[in-house]
């Protein structure tokens, strides 16, 4: 059966977000849930995400603008790529990941995701870095924010690395009853800042 294209979901497989990295600076990485990646056309933003079966893998729905790409690695279930702002000479990208070994708890990636980022003061990243929580779908989301040059591995245990001035992340971990869910966009500030009201919405109407 044939199904629709935008909506993303996550699963176990029955035989079988790791401390997860968009580009990590750690040399083991857990394998990942082989789930396929399934969509449907999307919803209008701001109306009330379908209620959700408990244990159930999460579902995505990303706004209109976003362009769905097939994932570069087995590690991600999603990715999308986000138009840039005029003032952007580059897009901003959005990715879904699911690990069914847990992904390594919350501080640890977050310790990791403060390890992609150089801060142009000499600061450490962990000093600026915002975090608060709120809850989704009955679940916990810890939702984090960065700013600073990027400088995360181009690939996993690559030991080269990006160098990209005035970048920002966002990012959330939603622990749901089927494991944790890492949702992570990084980009240049002014394009994050243009489709950071369109993810907040992407979290908040998860099912």
């Amino acid at each position: 059966m044939h199904t629709p294209s935008h909506l993303v979901s996550a699963r176990a497989p029955g035989s079988l977000l790791l401390v997860l990295a968009l580009g990590s600076c750690g040399n083991h990485t857990p394998q990942p849930d082989a789930a396929p990646v399934e969509a449907a056309a999307p919803a209008a933003h701001g109306t009330a995400a379908p209620a959700r079966t408990a244990g159930t893998p999460l579902a995505f729905e990303p706004p209109a603008d976003w362009k769905v790409q097939s994932p570069t690695s087995p590690m991600r279930k999603a990715q999308y790529l986000l138009p840039r702002a005029e003032s952007d000479a580059k897009d901003a990208e959005c990715v879904v990941y699911f690990f069914e070994n847990g992904g390594g708890g919350v501080d640890a990636n977050v310790e990791r995701w403060c390890s992609q980022f150089e801060q142009p003061d000499g600061r450490q990243s962990k000093d600026v870095l915002t975090r608060s929580e709120r809850t989704v779908a009955g679940m916990p989301v810890h939702e984090v924010q960065l700013s600073g040059t990027f400088v995360a591995e181009t690939a996993p245990g690559s030991g080269v690395r990006l160098n990209e001035p005035g970048y920002r992340m966002i990012a959330a971990i939603l622990d749901s009853d089927h494991g944790p869910y890492y949702v992570k966009l990084v980009g240049p500030a002014a394009t994050v800042a243009k489709h950071e009201a369109a993810f907040r919405d992407f979290i908040g109407r998860v099912h």
